[in-house]
């Protein structure tokens, strides 16, 4: 039976005329109800029920309900019902949680939609750098340093992105750590087609000498009649009046480590009885500016420029910038001494280690803004140079010859220039010429000491340059250049040497 239709018959059975009805908890329902008469409610008596005596308390049971007369005469009924109250509470509590999930939802939805649209922008940029860096594998065209850059910004636009989606992604974070690998992987190639660009220095190199070509037409059209240059002395000759003017730098190429690599040396291998030949060393010093570990040999001068056919060698003991070649051999101070150290550029192997007589070290008498580079070796026409400063000099430019084969020290000069006050120095035809910085562009030589005369004086032949600091300098008697570490740069210049010899003392 259903609980409506017991609720009917116990309103049936309770119920009269002017009957009550009251509700006396969340479970039961009451029914009061005052009697006309004996006669009229024993008529309601259901059959086989008992009757209600004057004054008494009958209870007469139907199903799961009774009923019953109290001592004022008045008729209660009760019906028990089950528990069907409607949870009010709950339904408040659910909805209030619905509607801060609602709002979440909005939040973190409109999230994902800001993050969307900027997928959709960065997406964009992501096919067109795919785009262009397959044109610059590809294709002829030349690309400068700024276009690299460039896209090394637009890819670190797009890692910070990817982190950031990343940090306040919830969930899965599957695809965006593939977009992380991928961006990284790009960097990585930007990176590699940036040291393999070839055609960017070759490109370079042709349009300086298609410019020094227009400048020397201007200079000839200046004047209708142009005496004719003198020639230059012959390679590997000092029959000259020693250097009066430079030209301008050629940039050959950054250090194949890269911008970090700000101190080093380079240049080219002399050797007197093949002096066509033509091996470059590049030996850039570490990142702390002092210890050389490594160095590269390439074979000609077009290897270098775009880092192929090379030879990598390492080495643990090698100090400052002060490194040169000659004679097949690779010359550096050794580390944390004042020693010499010889290295055969076949095998790598250190030939002789001998020291330096009286020779300062470790920073002592370093040149100007240049650390480490106590030993400066240098080459020319005819030997083998170390330029350094002893405590008796007291921090004066010492110059000594040297045997390249034992490395002894054959003769030596004290100048009166103090050391740490020249920014670098070389030498020519047995004459020492030291620079100083003028300013951020410019170097001047200003110096010269010669050994064949013991006559020193000064000059100022101006000498530009590419970067701030210039870390070292060595000169190539055949082809008559000096080779320049320019803060990671490789330069060249070419010297321009007096006609008249210069008369002795």
């Amino acid at each position: 039976m259903s609980y409506s239709l017991l609720f009917l018959l116990a309103l049936q059975f309770c119920l009269g005329s002017g009957s009550r009805t009251t509700l006396t908890s969340a479970h039961s329902l009451e029914l009061t109800t005052p009697p006309t008469s004996p006669q009229a409610t024993a008529a309601w008596l259901p059959p086989g029920g008992n009757s209600w005596a004057e004054g008494g308390t009958v209870s007469q049971p139907l199903s799961n309900f009774t009923g019953s007369v109290d001592s004022h005469g008045t008729c209660q009924c009760s019906v028990s019902l089950p528990d069907t109250a409607f949870p009010a509470d709950r339904v408040e509590r659910l909805e209030y949680t619905a509607h801060i999930l609602s709002q979440k939802f909005e939040r973190e939805f409109s999230k994902v939609k800001e993050y969307v649209q900027l997928i959709s922008v960065y997406e964009k940029k992501l096919l067109n750098l795919t785009v262009r860096v397959e044109v610059m594998e590809k294709d002829s065209i030349s690309y400068t340093e700024l276009d690299f850059e460039l896209i090394k910004l637009e890819v670190k636009e797009i890692q910070k992105l990817v982190l950031q989606l990343k940090k306040n992604f919830v969930g899965s974070t599957d695809i965006i750590d593939m977009l992380e690998v991928e961006i990284r992987n790009m960097t990585l190639v930007v990176e590699k087609l940036e040291s393999l660009d070839q055609n960017n220095v070759l490109s370079i190199r042709r349009q300086i000498l298609a410019l020094k070509t227009k400048l020397k037409e201007c200079e000839a059209s200046k004047s209708g009649l142009v005496p004719a240059t003198p020639p230059p002395p012959a390679p590997g000759s000092c029959s000259h009046g020693g250097v009066v003017n430079i030209s301008a730098p050629s940039v050959i190429q950054l250090n194949w480590l890269g911008f970090s690599y700000k101190y080093g040396a380079w240049g080219r291998d002399y050797s007197p009885q093949h002096p066509e030949r033509t091996l470059y060393w590049v030996a850039p010093l570490n990142t702390d500016a002092r210890a050389l570990e490594y160095y590269r040999l390439y074979d000609s001068l077009d290897n270098l420029l775009i880092y192929s056919h090379f030879r990598n060698y390492q080495i643990r003991y090698g100090q400052g910038g002060g490194t040169v070649a000659f004679n097949n051999n690779l010359y550096v101070n050794w580390y944390n001494g004042g020693n010499i150290a010889k290295i055969n550029l076949t095998t790598n192997v250190v030939d002789v280690n001998r020291p330096l007589p009286l020779a300062a070290y470790n920073n002592r008498f370093s040149y100007a803004n240049v650390n480490w580079q106590d030993i400066d070796l240098a080459v020319d026409e005819q030997a083998l140079w170390a330029i350094y400063a002893t405590e008796a000099s007291t921090g004066n430019i010492v110059i000594s010859k040297l045997n390249d084969t034992t490395l002894e020290v054959i003769s030596t000069w004290v100048t009166k220039q103090y050391k740490p006050s020249v920014s670098n120095a070389f030498m020519v035809c047995g004459v020492l010429y030291a620079t100083r910085t003028l300013n951020t562009k410019t170097e001047e030589i200003f110096y010269y000491y010669d050994t064949n005369t013991e006559r020193e004086g000064n000059l100022a032949i101006r000498m530009r340059k590419m970067q701030e600091r210039i870390q070292s300098i060595n000169y190539h008697p055949f082809d008559q250049k000096l080779y320049v570490y320019n803060d990671g740069y490789l330069l060249n210049y070419d010297l321009v040497f007096l006609q008249t010899p210069r008369q002795p003392v």
